[in-house]
């Protein structure tokens, strides 16, 4: 059975990766506090996983990113602190929602411990930055899985359900935003563990056979507007991209070293994913009394992983302002960044 991630229930956790030197794909498997590669796991005795091809053209044209292996990253604060030096290096962002990016990059790698996820958007116009962004942010993410609205939708549900890694999603506007379009279905059902989206399949005799697939996962999407849907607008953490001057140490175009960086800090969430996953949990007493319950259920997961508490107390009082401002543009303090806006 081919595969990219597996819990078993001894608490064994199964993670693909990618050796591109090699052209090569492997299983890093932890188990016990140690990790080893492996070429596929038994399961009993009529099951094998196995990982996907590595001539799989969504690994081969990197359109989905993966780790080569696990590497040792230090201590959790020095991960942080590298994941946020290697956004900082590459796009300009404001500073609250760069600490909010860095702590999504770990929500990402440990998304499936959580029942309800927030997304990312970064919203501006042509020129704006957003692409730099989606992909600065995106090639630290768990399985980063990289589309855009010139995209049909069949591959982006039959690679969300395959992979069930991070959705990278450029040029999220397309023509439609009401909530029968496909794509606005994935991002509807795609932040509750759960709800999967079901599509009309045929099988070989011709029956009616619909398919349920999963699109539950972290999602980061630019767009140059809003959705009309006020229940999708409440999911996203927005960064307003293009509303003050591009800092000038930013690089013009990205280095070559960007992708080599990329995949070394991927490892090390690798590694990182292996200690946390089976430890983390939601921290229900960080809910906000004064927050409506849907607030509370997106920011609850990011909160229990974030360990700034100076930016608990930012993202909380963000969605303070935007409950009373019903949604109109809540804004973190020096920057533009908002929770659940709609303009």
């Amino acid at each position: 059975m081919p595969t990219t991630s597996k819990v078993l229930e001894d608490g064994t956790i199964i993670e693909m990766v990618f050796r591109p030197e090699e052209r090569r794909t492997l299983f890093a498997i932890y188990s016990a506090g140690r990790w080893t590669l492996q070429d596929g796991i038994d399961l009993g005795q009529d099951a094998r996983l196995v990982p996907f091809s590595p001539h799989n053209n969504l690994v081969i044209n990197e359109v989905v990113l993966l780790p080569s292996e696990p590497r040792i990253y230090g201590s959790e604060d020095e991960l942080v602190s590298n994941i946020q030096q290697f956004i900082h290096r590459h796009v300009d962002l404001g500073p609250s929602f760069e600490k909010v990016a860095t702590y999504y990059v770990l929500l990402s790698w440990l998304y499936d411990a959580f029942n309800d996820l927030p997304y990312l958007r970064l919203r501006g116009d042509y020129g704006s930055g957003k692409t730099r962004a989606l992909l600065t942010i995106g090639s630290l993410c768990y399985k980063g899985f990289f589309a855009s609205g010139a995209s049909t939708v069949s591959p982006i549900f039959h690679t969300l359900d395959a992979f069930k890694g991070t959705l990278i999603f450029d040029e999220a506007d397309f023509r439609f935003t009401d909530e029968k379009a496909e794509v606005v279905k994935i991002l509807n059902n795609g932040n509750v563990k759960g709800l999967p989206v079901l599509r009309t399949m045929m099988n070989r005799q011709r029956e009616f056979n619909p398919q349920a697939f999963q699109v539950f996962g972290p999602k980061i999407v630019a767009t140059r507007g809003s959705y009309d849907d006020k229940g999708l607008e409440s999911r996203f953490i927005t960064e307003e991209m293009g509303s003050r001057h591009l800092r000038s140490d930013i690089p013009i175009n990205l280095p070559e070293s960007f992708k080599e960086e990329a995949r070394e800090l991927r490892n090390k969430l690798l590694l990182y994913r292996f200690h946390r996953r089976l430890e983390i949990k939601l921290d229900a007493s960080l809910a906000d009394p004064k927050l409506e319950p849907r607030l509370n259920q997106i920011l609850l997961p990011i909160l229990s992983v974030v360990a700034d508490e100076g930016l608990r107390t930012d993202l909380r009082a963000m969605a303070l302002e935007a409950q009373k401002q019903s949604g109109d543009g809540a804004r973190f303090a020096g920057g533009g960044s908002s929770f659940g806006n709609s303009r």
